[in-house]
């Protein structure tokens, strides 16, 4: 399927290579691999997506997805390092190594005389079930979903084709569904949180054509497989703009579809403390992807569900279980009721309950089980977690100075912090009469 022809459609505004400020330098070699190699053998190929997106805002793409008009199995008869996934959409993984470049075929509406099996299907709600239907770039270009992500770099000519108003919309910063929003939200109610993330993390506003319905139409989030949704979770929270996109989510009406009954505490009677509580933890993960540190669901999850958490367990507290009792049970409760909404790991949730049944432990201070507690393979998690009470006035200062110093003490120290020494003479001479009468018992 060589060269689409376009001409029976709009033709596209073309940005000449003068015009903007996309460079080859900042391309990845392996991309430019693909898409030269897809010119060379006839084939249209472009850079569309994220990728053009971040190049003209001068952010660095964390990948590039290359658009074509080669059908699936010409991509993988091309790249012998290629893979053909997907069962929605067929598409090709190309692989350099640890870099994968994803190659997709022009896609269609699905309203054409194509075989029914191939044809875009659609749920009662008006969600896509099924679009595997090729076309011409310029039927693709209706089926993404922001005019900012509709940008195609043209590898011919190295020039940019903007079909929609992406280029006016970067400008303006804007954040614009490409189509009516209510049908597009419909089409896939997750478009609803990516323009959530995406007005995060690039500063943009939500155009209010695109912004008004989402309100109404949040509660088709509940149609959507938890699993998906934690990957969303994941992408809205853990990318460094979580503060925004939980402010975002919140003021669209979109974060009680995520976390329920958090957003249930958020309402209640204790909401400032526990908005205070879960903007802190999000602000310490904001500043550790900044940092370039490591980060988890598992805290992420662990800050999320807190306020919940913490409110169960005083009730079955008053109900007569002793305290780590009523925190174990209440990890349990909680984050079963979460599993309805979005999906979490076995991996990330028998740790994160972890590290919260843990913080009963901080209040002890004395003794040999005191002093083992550094040694616990969660206690570096948990004592960050008891930081972040202690900042949010839930743990008391003293305490958390007194953990964080002992770390820092030689083994000799650590003895004396722990109140560990030498026993008195009275409790070797009790020992010394125990043993004694042990040996008695023994010999009769």
């Amino acid at each position: 399927m060589k060269q689409s022809d376009t001409k029976s459609h709009p033709s596209p505004t073309v940005i000449p290579r003068s015009d903007h400020g996309i460079s080859r330098a900042d391309i990845s070699e392996s991309a430019l691999k693909v898409l030269y190699r897809l010119k060379k053998a006839g084939y249209a190929a472009f850079i569309v997506g994220g990728g053009v997106r971040d190049l003209l805002i001068s952010q660095h793409p964390k990948d590039f997805d290359i658009a074509t008009d080669a059908l699936p199995d010409e991509i993988r008869s091309l790249f012998r390092n290629s893979r053909l996934i997907g069962r929605r959409f067929r598409l090709a993984h190309v692989r350099f190594g640890r870099e994968i470049i994803e190659v997709a075929t022009f896609r269609a509406s699905g309203d054409g005389d194509g075989i029914d099996e191939d044809r875009e299907h659609h749920a009662e709600s008006g969600r896509i079930l099924r679009d595997n239907v090729y076309g011409s770039i310029a039927e693709d270009i209706w089926r993404r979903d922001f005019t900012i992500n509709a940008l195609y770099y043209n590898i011919a000519d190295f020039s940019v084709w903007d079909y929609t108003s992406g280029m006016a919309d970067i400008e303006a910063k804007s954040l614009r569904l490409i189509g009516d929003p209510e049908t597009r939200y419909r089409e896939d109610p997750v478009r609803m949180l990516r323009a959530v993330r995406f007005a995060a993390k690039l500063g943009f506003t939500i155009h209010e054509s695109s912004a008004s319905p989402i309100s109404s139409l949040a509660p088709l989030l509940k149609d959507v497989p938890a699993a998906r949704l934690f990957d969303e979770v994941l992408k809205l929270f853990q990318s460094g703009y979580a503060v925004r996109s939980f402010e975002l989510l919140d003021e669209h009406g979109l974060f009680e579809y995520l976390f329920p009954a958090t957003a249930d505490r958020l309402r209640g009677p204790d909401a400032d403390h526990a908005r205070l509580f879960i903007r802190s933890g999000l602000q310490n993960t904001d500043q550790r992807v900044a940092e370039g540190k490591p980060i988890t669901p598992m805290f992420l999850y662990a800050v999320m569900l807190w306020p919940v958490i913490q409110e169960h367990a005083r009730v079955l507290v008053e109900e007569g279980l002793p305290d780590a009792q009523a925190m174990t049970e209440a990890c349990y409760r909680v984050v079963g009721e979460q599993q309805l909404a979005t999906s979490l790991p076995k991996r990330y949730g028998i740790p994160m309950r972890e590290i919260l049944q843990l913080q009963y432990r901080f209040e002890n201070r004395r003794g040999a089980r005191a002093a083992r507690f550094l040694e616990h393979k969660r206690f570096r998690a948990a004592y960050d977690f008891m930081v972040l009470r202690a900042n949010c006035g839930e743990v008391d200062e003293e305490l958390a100075n007194w953990w964080t110093e002992v770390q820092e003490r030689t083994a000799a120290d650590l003895n004396q912090a722990f109140g560990i020494g030498k026993r008195s003479s009275s409790s070797r001479r009790g020992g010394r009469k125990r043993r004694r009468r042990a040996s008695a018992g023994t010999s009769a």
